[in-house]
């Protein structure tokens, strides 16, 4: 990155972007995968004889249940801490519009953390110190068919929304582009996204936003995440988050139904 923009401040970001220039992300030890393997097995179906949920979305999960199974900076380790809030990008960059139909949408989505179509049920987020990444991870309040739903709308991304461009409300201009990403084999569905905010202000300056996005269906329940920061996001750290989310989330559904 060879400027950064710096309005209302971004002079973090030029330093945080040096720092991914010169070196990726090593928090996990993890090469990223071609493909995502070794596959983990599909999620048990709920039992048959399991209660039915007093839940709207048809979660089996308790209020207590849902916010155990949320990530910590435990899972992921070192430099990994519980975050300081939302970055400074969120509002910078992904606060933007565009003309280009249903990527709007998209948009609209990474911004609020809705990429499931509604609001979370329970949400943590994870900061990066060392390269200021930050990793947001949500469990959702959807109904399966709502998850089926917005993870097939999530897969036409690549092909209907490529490419496009978006202004922010400090005028920058964005090239935005969006391509599949291989997620671990677990759970029910998933669906993967890389996106890259390439930003550019009127005075020439540059900035590069990078997102791995990630949604995956366990059963009745689901969970999505994004893991962005500037310059390039190495991705070790969602393919372990998607890997130790998925199953610890059927585990403690497995609890659940074992005392029922």
């Amino acid at each position: 990155m060879t400027d950064a923009i710096r309005p209302r401040g971004l002079r973090l970001w030029l330093t945080v972007a040096g720092l991914l220039a010169m070196g990726g992300c090593a928090a996990l030890g993890l090469r990223q995968p071609d493909t995502a393997t070794p596959p983990l097995p599909t999620i048990d179906k709920p039992s048959p004889t399991s209660k039915a949920s007093p839940r709207a979305d048809g979660s089996t999960l308790t209020d207590e249940q849902a916010q155990a199974a949320l990530l910590n900076e435990n899972d992921l380790g070192a430099p990994w801490t519980a975050t300081g809030g939302a970055a400074t990008w969120r509002d910078q960059l992904l606060k933007a519009t565009t003309s280009a139909g249903a990527c709007q949408r998209l948009l609209d989505a990474l911004y609020t953390d809705e990429l499931l179509g509604g609001p979370a049920r329970v949400a943590v987020g994870l900061d990066d110190a060392d390269n200021g990444a930050q990793l947001r991870y949500q469990i959702a309040a959807r109904r399966p068919a709502d998850v089926n739903a917005a993870l097939a709308w999530l897969k036409t991304m690549p092909a209907d929304c490529a490419r496009f461009t978006a202004t922010t409300q400090t005028d920058i201009t964005e090239d935005v582009q969006v391509g599949d990403a291989p997620l671990p084999q677990v759970g029910d569905a998933r669906q993967g996204l890389r996106v890259t905010v390439a930003a550019t202000d009127r005075d020439g300056r540059h900035a590069l936003l990078t997102l791995d996005v990630a949604a995956v269906r366990v059963g009745p329940d689901a969970f999505a995440l994004t893991n962005g920061g500037l310059g390039d996001v190495p991705n070790d750290a969602t393919q372990a988050a998607v890997q130790i989310g998925a199953l610890r989330l059927a585990d403690i559904r497995r609890q659940g139904r074992a005392q029922v």
